[in-house]
């Protein structure tokens, strides 16, 4: 056996006595909607755990035992803290003291979506001065087969250290659910991959004892590939329902009763919904991840592609409809009030990522319409990415109500009273069939 190998052998196997131990130390880096929780997962799974965020803001108030997202309350942040295995730093001389650290940072889109890769590549690039021999690095974040292995470990073998000999390399793709009250970080299994078997086993033996399930896989590649099937798979299915939605409106079928009955068969069916368009940070953006990496191998994805045409259109398509449900009213969109309600990308959470709302919000600007929103998670409208529009929710009463010419359900939160919006709105455009068990309503409803 050779002394590189000895050498291998001698740091894994420290590496995973403390693993079992729980004594080894977790750095998780980026702490939003995917790290906080992580962060959470393992600490309350018995390693002691430092959250690292180039946000100071977010550091602060996790140190104070504060929460800033809306589906963790602060009491969950104020144990974790309290419970003496967890904490949250700016600092990144953090990272030489981890004995595992995991990324999880945003992969978004650029404006000619293709992968954006500036956040996996600054972390990598953070990491450099701090890494040392035993040390075991998973990146969580979404994104094409090759990202683990051909675009962070150049940049972290920058340290003088090798990957899966010095230091050891693995992907785990998040598959978090926020808002979801069946599912958590703890009970989704994780797929786990390595750059070699002796880093994947690492990163299984790390995620074992705080999640239900592990599955290993041969591979960095098939992990991350994994992650954009799960996603593609959605996006596509979703695409199929809207495109649906729009050719049975035309034949006047009700797509949501369709899809009732169609759920009723126990094999061979799985029901998706339509809906104003896709959003959140996985679904609108992974399967542009593929298409973007088989145009590398000179494939075509023209399935993908055409789900992703359909499902960005969607914006437009409810924009059609509230200026054809306004005509039928006698008003033109151009100085008509329209109000959306919801601008979170899903029910019941803070998270406006790639929410339809945006664009359908700018398309009505831009037609003349005089916009507001009430969205009972996000009070202001932040500054996004693509999106300049800022505007503040309106509390929904019924005098407001009463001076909108129209109510957009966006997004259907659990805190909405659909049968008082029903009796004190004039007209409704639904995008989520919210209205769906409303008798007798006051205001007209158009499904859109």
């Amino acid at each position: 056996m050779s002394a590189k190998l000895q050498t291998t052998q001698a740091l894994a196997q420290e590496l995973a006595q403390r693993i079992e131990l729980r004594t080894a130390r977790v750095a998780v880096v980026g702490l939003g909607y995917v790290g906080l929780p992580l962060a959470e997962t393992f600490a309350w799974g018995g390693y002691p755990v430092i959250g690292f965020d180039i946000d100071a803001g977010k550091v602060a108030r996790l140190q104070a035992g504060e929460s800033y997202i809306g589906h963790i309350p602060s009491e969950r942040i104020a144990d974790l803290v309290n419970s003496g295995r967890f904490s949250a730093t700016t600092n990144p001389a953090c990272f030489e003291d981890a004995d595992a650290i995991v990324i999880c940072v945003p992969t978004p889109l650029t404006e000619a979506r293709e992968p954006d890769l500036s956040y996996v590549e600054a972390t990598g690039r953070t990491l450099v001065p701090h890494l040392r021999p035993g040390q075991l690095v998973v990146l969580e974040s979404s994104t094409y087969p090759g990202t683990t292995d051909d675009r962070l470990r150049p940049i972290l073998e920058e340290s003088g250290l090798r990957a899966g000999r010095d230091f050891f390399l693995a992907y785990s793709p998040e598959r978090e659910d926020p808002g979801n009250p069946v599912y958590s970080t703890r009970t989704i299994p994780k797929v786990v991959g390595g750059y070699n078997t002796i880093s994947r086993d690492l990163a299984v033996a790390l995620y074992e004892p705080i999640v239900e399930g592990v599955v290993p896989v041969s591979s960095n590649r098939v992990a991350e590939a994994c992650k954009i099937l799960e996603n593609t798979y959605r996006a596509v299915n979703i695409a199929l329902v809207n495109e649906l939605k729009i050719v049975f409106d035309a034949m006047g079928i009700d797509i949501w009763e369709v899809i009732d009955a169609a759920r009723t068969k126990p094999f061979g069916f799985q029901a998706f919904y339509p809906g104003p368009g896709l959003g959140g940070h996985c679904i609108p953006i992974d399967p542009f991840y593929l298409t973007w990496m088989a145009r590398q191998y000179g494939i075509s994805t023209r399935f993908i592609e055409l789900a992703g045409e359909v499902n960005t259109s969607m914006p437009a398509y409810v924009v059609q409809r509230i200026a054809d449900a306004l005509n039928d009213e006698g008003k033109p969109i151009k100085g008509s009030r329209v109000c959306i309600l919801g601008v979170a990308y899903k029910k019941d959470v803070d998270d406006p990522r790639e929410s339809p709302a945006f664009p359908i919000l700018e398309m009505l600007q831009k037609r003349g319409a005089l916009v507001s929103y009430n969205d009972p998670h996000i009070p202001v409208l932040p500054l996004m990415r693509h999106h300049t529009i800022r505007l503040e929710s309106e509390e929904l009463t019924e005098e407001f109500l009463a001076s909108q010419d129209c109510v957009v359900i966006v997004t259907n939160h659990s805190a909405y009273d659909y049968d008082w919006l029903a009796r004190h709105a004039r007209l409704v455009v639904d995008t989520r069939n919210a209205l769906a068990g409303v008798r007798q309503p006051a205001c007209r409803i158009c499904k859109a």
